[in-house]
């Protein structure tokens, strides 16, 4: 058995591990993608600040709707 049949068989443990974790710590997720956008978009000197600010808002997003498959 390979290696990544081995991560198939595990992956429902592993999303549900992930969605716990993102529900009792969503805030912190969300403060550490707006860390990440300020400093992709100083490093970047406000060049792509559209671009960086929706991805930030798909990530949080994502790890919203990750938290609320936690707390089901």
């Amino acid at each position: 058995m390979g290696f990544l049949d081995k991560l198939k068989k595990k992956a429902p443990e592993l999303k549900e591990k992930a969605a716990d974790l993102a529900a009792s710590q969503n805030d912190k997720i969300d403060q550490g993608i707006d860390k990440a956008a300020d400093l992709a978009s100083k490093a970047t000197k406000g060049k792509y600040d559209s671009k960086i600010d929706g991805a930030a808002e798909k990530a949080k997003d994502a790890a919203d709707k990750l938290a609320e498959d936690g707390k089901k």
